[in-house]
């Protein structure tokens, strides 16, 4: 089924967030890339200005995230969506009207904030209304998604052209389009308008007690920062090499686009079909373990086009040129698809630990987690790069972000193994035995690449019963197994 079918065939709040999020990133992108060479080259303001505006505008989105999700639970999913989309177009506003730097610290402050109250928001509404299809709605979401990176930055270019303040305006514009058409169109979704139980409603340092006390959230979310260090370098580490392979100018510039263009492409046309094959042959453990495994996988083209001029200093610049750009845009695609295994999972996996309850919470919590991780490992990245250059060792990077990701996806593994990320034995019902026992209640959704069912995470098997459970499969066809594992 193509991608405009899958869209069509979700109720309207869901394709309108969806739609949204193609707009939101579309809005977000035609501006920020150019927002530091605005500040720098149209304001004058020295790097160190620059780097705090930038700084406030990442720490109130990434830093807020845990706010914002718990206002989504106590309030409601559309109000915050909403609210979100109304500060952004304030935000943007100012950044292309003003030009003290108070005034643009409060913009940027009021910009990242805004991303904290819809993100979470609008990835617990997806999953709530989305229901037993939410795998797919999330692989949906990552096409949407990618498509708003890939186009945003191509309109701000022409706009910027013109003038930066007419980037600003137009971004601002598309937030405000965003607002009112959420007033008007999204229903009320979550919170206490939507019914929330008391235990939803206590203090939010209680919530918050509770979302850290999740059975296996916590170490599942320390796992998967690695996902987000590894993709978050298509960024960070391949731009900076891209400079390195293509030099400061137009070459560079357009290496750089490539990048970008590959990564946002590979996802688009990739994810809705990855994403069937790993549902119907890994199932949500193996999808996720193997992805960041992928993830790591993704810098060894770069490993081996380093190693190889170490080794052979003696290679012509041409093919030392050509051996790198073949590298860095293989790594590039390795990344996306790599992050087209995990993201569905995750996000599912998410809101299975969760239990349907403080949905938006679990997220916002989830995403500040993985926020200091990205802080933590951009830093130790950029080290890394500039001693390794100065070593005389340019591969060592890509080979440490290769075992970030083993060592992560064996986390997971490890996680899975011990039942962590699992159901646990109270969500577990008895299964049906005896003659009027239905065979046709058991279900192997890994075979249907087109099932629509969620990939919660698996209930796990008592002890005692894998072994029997095993030696019937063996020796016993399907239909004739006893019973089924069956989900409240």
């Amino acid at each position: 089924m193509r991608v405009l079918d899958r869209y069509r065939s979700f109720d309207r709040p869901v394709q309108l967030l969806l739609l949204n999020q193609l707009t939101i990133n579309l809005g977000f992108y035609m501006l920020i890339p150019y927002l530091a060479d605005h500040l720098s080259q149209g304001l004058g303001l020295s790097v160190l200005l620059v780097g705090v505006i930038l700084g406030v505008r990442n720490f109130f989105q990434q830093g807020m995230f845990l706010v914002g999700g718990s206002l989504a639970d106590r309030f409601g999913y559309k109000p915050m969506i909403v609210a979100g989309c109304a500060l952004r177009t304030g935000g943007f506003a100012l950044l292309g009207l003003v030009d003290n730097v108070t005034t643009l610290v409060v913009a940027s402050a009021a910009t990242g904030f805004a991303g904290a109250l819809f993100n979470p928001a609008v990835r617990a509404y997806i999953a709530r209304d989305a229901g037993e299809r939410r795998v797919e709605a999330f692989a949906l979401f990552s096409v949407f998604y990618q498509a708003g990176i890939v186009v945003g930055p191509v309109v701000g270019l022409l706009l910027t052209g013109i003038d930066f303040a007419v980037t600003c305006l137009v971004a601002a514009a598309v937030f405000a389009v965003l607002t009112v058409l959420q007033i008007r169109a999204l229903p009320a979704r979550g919170g206490d308008a939507d019914g929330g139980t008391d235990a939803d409603r206590r203090p939010v340092l209680g919530q918050w007690r509770d979302v850290a006390a999740t059975r296996g959230f916590l170490p599942f979310s320390v796992a998967m920062i690695g996902t987000y260090v590894l993709s978050y370098q298509v960024y960070l580490a391949l731009p900076l090499h891209a400079r390195t392979l293509g030099g400061q100018g137009d070459p560079g510039t357009a290496l750089v686009t490539a990048l970008y263009v590959v990564s946002g492409g590979v996802t688009i046309a990739a994810q809705m079909k990855v994403t069937a094959w790993c549902r119907a042959r890994w199932g949500p453990a193996g999808s996720l373990s193997r992805g960041l495994v992928v993830l790591g996988a993704a810098f060894v083209p770069l490993l081996l086009a380093d190693a190889l001029l170490v080794v052979l200093p003696e290679v012509g610049a041409v093919a030392a040129t050509v051996v790198g750009v073949a590298a860095l845009l293989a790594t590039a695609a390795l990344l996306a698809i790599g992050t087209a295994v995990v993201l569905p999972f995750e996000m599912d996996t998410i809101v299975g630990l969760a239990r349907n309850r403080l949905v938006a919470t679990h997220y916002g919590f989830y995403n500040t987690v993985c926020g200091v991780g990205i802080l933590l490992g951009n830093a130790g990245t950029g080290w890394a790069i500039d001693l390794a250059r100065s070593a005389g060792a340019p591969y060592a990077p890509w080979l440490v972000l290769l075992v970030i990701g083993l060592l992560c996806g064996l986390a997971l593994a490890v996680l899975y193994r011990r039942g962590l990320l699992t159901a646990p034995d109270d969500d577990i019902q008895a299964a049906p035995t005896g003659p009027d026992a239905d065979p046709a209640t058991i279900r192997l959704r890994a075979v249907d690449q087109h099932d629509d069912r969620p990939t919660h995470p698996l209930p796990r098997v008592r002890p005692g019963e894998r072994g029997a459970a095993a030696a019937s499969a063996q020796t016993r066809p399907l239909a004739d197994l006893p019973g089924a594992v069956r989900r409240r």
